[in-house]
This record gives C-alpha cells, structure tokens and sequence, in this order.
C-alpha cells in the first residue's frame, strides 16, 4: 500500500493555511489529527506537534549534527513513532539505511503512521503497539540507535523520567550505540524541569552525554563523540 496521494492544489492550498485532513482520537489521544501543512503532513494533539515529515526539525537539526558512519549497526529502536518522521528523515533527507523497530501505545497513531508514511518508504519498519517503558525494562535486544520520542500531549510520562528507565535504555544500546532523548525547552517551567533532568539524572548514567538546542526542544544524547561537533 502506498500512502495516501495529495492532490496538488491541496499542496498549494496548504502553503497559505493548515488544511485538515483527517481525525482519528483514541482514549490515549483524545485530539489526535493529520493535518496538510507546507506540502507535509502533520500529526498534531491538542498542544503538541508530533511528527511533521522532514520539518520534525527536533530531530532534523539534530541528525545534522550525528556522525552516522560512528554507529555501530543498522537497527534503530524509536519509542514514540508518531507519523513516522523519524524513518523518513533518515532514509530520505540523510540517505541512511535503517531496520526500524518502533514501539508506539496508541494504535491509532500506528493506523495513521502506516496510511500517510510508512506505506512509502523502503527501509522496514516493525510496528509494535505496545507500552515502550515495559518494552525497554523486559526485552534482550540491543540496538545501534535509540530515538526516545514519548509525548502524551506536551508532557513527557514520569516514568520515562526514572533513574531506572535510564539504565534500562543504556543497557539496550550496542556498544558505541546513540541515545537521542527528545525533551522540551520552550518556557521556564520547561527549561527548569529539562535542565534538572539532564543534569541529576540523564549524566548521571550517560556521563559522555550532551544535549542539542534544536528549535525549543533539547535533545539529549547519550555520547559526545557521536557529534560532529561536541557540545554540552
């Protein structure tokens, strides 16, 4: 199945004003919807973007910034899929070759995923509608990259904040693997909560981490060394 076909005034339109395309709310989502955005499609709630095609510019200002050729495999774990931005970026914009494995709970971003991305793309992508913290505490594989991307509306679930949740990721890298932790940055209270964070917990158990500024967000990475240039 290919993904769903835009019409090309729609495209047009969609350069001047956000064009509504479809809603699909769930108990975990209750305003969850695609919309037509400069030519992209967009999954968005209530107060979050959560995918955004190449203009996901959290993670798109970050790969930037990724030395690829430093990674030591192919698969990737994305905990979070939302429109599957992720996988389109890496295959399309940076020309890499991924095994995607992605662990989303609400099976209908999985639904909206696979009808507008997904479909198109010629990297595999495994699709898991399942919890990703009792994922990460419970399986054995381990994986090149890790793009940590949970988000119900704009708040990131304490339990993906633990100390143990942390070691449990670690654990699930190859050595030389990257962790990419996406956080927000946008206002104080966000500032103050991500700093602390990053500081008393995140280098606690990644103590090579740094983080990305990218767009008010930070993404927080497991080790310096991947960067092309070293920050944090």
């Amino acid at each position: 199945m290919m993904p769903a076909e835009v019409p090309r005034w729609k495209k047009w339109l969609s350069y001047l004003f956000e064009l509504h395309v479809e809603s699909a709310p769930s108990t975990h989502n209750p305003h969850l919807y695609v919309s037509l955005r400069r030519g992209r499609y967009q999954l968005s709630t209530a107060h979050a973007i959560y995918s955004y095609e190449d203009l996901y510019t959290n993670f798109l200002y970050a790969f930037r910034q990724i030395r690829f050729d430093r990674l030591p495999g192919e698969d990737v774990l994305l905990l979070g899929l939302g429109l599957g931005s992720v996988p389109l970026m890496l295959e399309q914009v940076f020309r890499q070759s991924f095994r995607y494995t992605a662990v989303e709970l609400d099976p209908n971003v999985i639904y909206l995923a696979n009808k507008y991305t997904l479909s198109g793309l010629a990297s595999p992508v495994t699709t898991l509608a399942a919890d990703a913290h009792a994922f990460v505490m419970q399986q054995e594989e381990r994986y090149s990259l890790i793009c940590m991307d949970i988000f119900l509306d704009d708040i990131i679930p304490a339990a993906f904040q633990q100390m143990s949740f942390l070691q449990a990721l670690r654990e699930t890298l190859l050595p030389d693997g990257l962790l990419m932790y996406n956080c927000l940055y946008r206002n104080e209270e966000d500032k103050v909560a991500t700093e602390r964070f990053y500081r008393e917990y995140f280098l606690k158990v990644f103590p090579e981490g740094a983080y990305l500024n990218v767009d008010g967000n930070w993404m927080l990475v497991s080790d310096k060394r991947v960067l092309s240039i070293k920050k944090g």
